[in-house]
């Protein structure tokens, strides 16, 4: 049976493990930084030289190492895009804005482990000549911005930041930098306008993307908190070693987030596809099974803006099995966790959050509490975005406060069909389009009775009708 893994978690809960920088220097902390500066340049077989900077960055790509935060883009190619030719600095960002619903793992980084998102940090700012990068975090995690500058002080007292880092000539600096509470930030070129003290509107790519036209439009480099920490393992243990953890093209351990009707509601680091969603779900070590009585409806096995699975549900899926693609049908609970697999059953692994849904669910009220979170959330900068969420919300309003039409399951597709493909700056129009597609989809039945039954009510109250059809009398006015 699967375990957990605990790469990037290993201390994190440990009795007496706390989050200053002497606790981390007793479990080796900054080791691997040192390690990193002091790599001398490579001779390569042309003659040419492979400076430090270079092999971290190959070791990074080799490493199968993918993003964290969302897309699992590969971070190794993500900095090959970067512009080293153009003379601007280069910044980089971490990207702690987590919040998408649904998902509390980076938090459990900031909290209790600082520290090594920070190595993770520095070590990735002098892999790529940065000399200047900041912590972008959400606004509602006050006492996490309070621990990263208590920490990037203690950094700074030991050289392992500012001027001549370690004495090696390395020059770099952080700043905590604290959102104002906006999910559109977590989007990286809104959180680069928020940066910039601006109002947090997408940029259009081409031509703004970030490793070409990003902060102050110089280069910039945006990755996730839990990506961050994945690169100072790479450094430890060679990209080769990291590699061999999890799967192929879905390598290293990867930070679970698993909420909703669960017995253990939590979070949990695991080699990428190694365990099923089934197992995430019921397994002792991990979220426990479902509550006494109760089977499964539905996942969602991504954050909230991941298409939803049925219980039950299955896909077709291409598999190698001596060298060939052989399709087979897995059934959704025997899913692998990992990124190519879900993408390939039509959702996504996302931010690493899944949310289960039992029997007890009102699934149209779940829908209806994703579609208003989205219409708060969208920046209004697209037509088809700020329009489209707000007219979904009031769609589902209607179907969950007694107001309710047959037809408004037809309509909801409607409306979120016409929002996504290419029709919006960014992804957001996806973000609040593909929980309606797949909720109406998987679920329709439940969206048309809710407004069959509205109208009914509605038509028998108009015709002066009760609830069982009989007619009602209207009372005499008494004399006052």
């Amino acid at each position: 049976m699967p375990q957990e893994y605990r790469l990037i978690l290993k201390y994190a809960d440990q009795p007496g493990y706390t989050p200053d920088l002497d606790c981390y220097l007793r479990h080796g902390g900054y080791e691997t930084l040192k390690k990193a500066l002091a790599i001398v340049p490579k001779d390569l077989p042309d003659g040419k030289k492979m400076s430090p900077q270079e092999q971290i960055r190959e070791d990074v790509k080799l490493s199968g190492l993918r993003g964290r935060g969302g897309a699992g883009f590969s971070c190794g190619l993500k900095w090959s895009f970067v512009d080293r030719r153009g003379g601007k600095p280069i910044y980089l960002i971490c990207n702690a804005d987590e919040s998408e619903p649904g998902t509390f793992k980076d938090r459990q980084i900031l909290h209790k482990d600082p520290h090594q998102m920070i190595e993770g940090m520095i070590i990735s700012c002098f892999a790529n000549d940065v000399k200047l990068a900041y912590i972008y975090i959400r606004g509602e995690m006050p006492e996490g911005a309070k621990l990263l500058n208590e920490a990037l002080k203690e950094a700074r007292a030991k050289n392992f930041l500012g001027k001549n880092i370690l004495g090696s000539g390395y020059d770099l600096e952080i700043y905590v930098h604290r959102g104002a509470g906006a999910y559109i930030c977590g989007e990286e070129t809104g959180l680069i306008e928020s940066l910039e003290g601006k109002r947090a509107y997408p940029r259009i790519k081409p031509p703004y993307f970030p490793a070409v036209l990003g902060l102050y439009q110089c280069p910039t480099i945006v990755n996730n908190v839990e990506t961050l920490c994945a690169v100072k393992h790479i450094v430890a243990m060679g990209a080769g070693e990291f590699a061999k953890l999890g799967t192929p093209n879905n390598t290293g351990t990867r930070i679970v987030s698993v909420s909703g009707h669960v017995r253990k509601p939590g979070y949990y680091e695991i080699e990428v596809g190694k365990a099923t969603i089934g197992q995430l779900i019921n397994d002792p070590a991990f979220g426990g099974g479902l509550r006494d009585g109760r089977k499964l409806m539905a996942v969602i096995p991504g954050g909230s803006s991941a298409k939803i699975f049925k219980a039950g549900e299955k896909f077709k899926l291409k598999k190698k099995m001596d060298g060939k693609d052989v399709e087979q049908e897995v059934e959704m609970l025997d899913l692998p966790y990992d990124f190519d697999s879900l993408m390939a059953a039509g959702s996504m692994s996302g931010s690493g959050a899944i949310i289960v849904m039992d029997d007890s669910t009102d699934i149209v009220a779940a829908l209806a509490n994703i579609s208003e979170f989205y219409a708060h959330e969208s920046c209004g900068q697209c037509t088809p975005c700020r329009e489209g969420s707000l007219w979904m919300s009031k769609a589902l309003h209607r179907l969950t406060h007694g107001e309710g039409r047959k037809q408004d399951a037809d309509y909801l597709v409607k409306i979120a069909d016409n929002i996504p493909g290419g029709r919006t700056i960014c992804a957001f129009g996806e973000a609040c389009s593909w929980p309606v597609q797949s909720f109406v989809a998987k679920f329709k039945d439940e969206f048309v009775a809710k407004g069959e039954a509205d109208e009914k009510r509605r038509a028998g109250q108009s015709s002066g009708a009760g609830p069982t059809g009989e007619m009602k009398i209207a009372a005499s006015p008494q004399p006052s």
